[in-house]
């Protein structure tokens, strides 16, 4: 599409020359931002819940959990961006809401799944070197469970990219400004420079934590 290209090269970030501010670069940061954070969050909430679920004799707690996260994902982005605004008023603060609950399902799922898959010989010769539950879990269950782990979280980082556009629709800014600036001047460049942009972001995000470990 005509106009694509010079957004994209321009060093002013440009959707086209002089018709759109911020820069793209900036926007960019802001939508990096957005991710990064929501992961962090995602992360220290997902695993320890996960830990929490699947000690033994919590089958019905987990089952719960489950449930309650699988929900979260049902529900559609606007609506619980919608429910936060009242309470979180626009910006940052509701989008991060609401990529922390989508964010939640593959960390959550991938973590209990992950722990679950840990080998009970594994464990029993941990209890039987005299290992106590804590030093399982961290020396034994988790490093096991890893992989598992992190490819949940490359699924929650890389879907939350395209989720964190919508943040754009309530102030929080980012790549999905020049998608909805766009849409609203008929702008085709515009829409396609913030989609290409957003599809380059996932795609480094996730070459970069490929390098972490496996992702099965």
């Amino acid at each position: 599409m005509p106009g694509v290209l010079p957004a994209l090269i321009n060093p002013l970030g440009l959707g086209e020359v002089g018709t759109f501010e911020p820069p793209l670069w900036r926007l960019t940061l802001t939508h990096l931002g957005l991710v990064l954070l929501s992961s962090v969050v995602v992360l220290g909430l997902g695993v320890p819940l996960a830990v929490a679920v699947t000690r033994p004799g919590r089958d019905a707690l987990r089952q719960l959990a489950e449930t309650l996260v699988g929900l979260g994902q049902t529900v559609p982005t606007f609506a619980v961006l919608a429910l936060a605004v009242p309470v979180l008023g626009f910006g940052w603060a509701p989008t991060l809401l609401g990529l922390i609950v989508y964010g939640l399902v593959p960390v959550v799922s991938n973590a209990v799944v992950g722990l679950q898959g840990v080998s009970p010989g594994a464990v029993d010769a941990a209890r039987g070197m005299g290992m106590s539950a804590r030093q399982r879990l961290w020396r034994v269950e988790l490093p096991l469970a890893r992989p598992v782990i992190l490819a949940g979280v490359r699924t929650s980082t890389v879907y939350n990219v395209g989720t964190a556009t919508v943040g754009a629709a309530l102030g929080a800014g980012g790549l999905g400004e020049p998608i909805i600036n766009g849409l609203s001047q008929q702008n085709t460049a515009l829409v396609l420079t913030g989609a290409v942009l957003a599809a380059l972001l996932a795609l480094s995000l996730d070459a970069l934590m490929s390098l972490s470990g496996p992702a099965d």
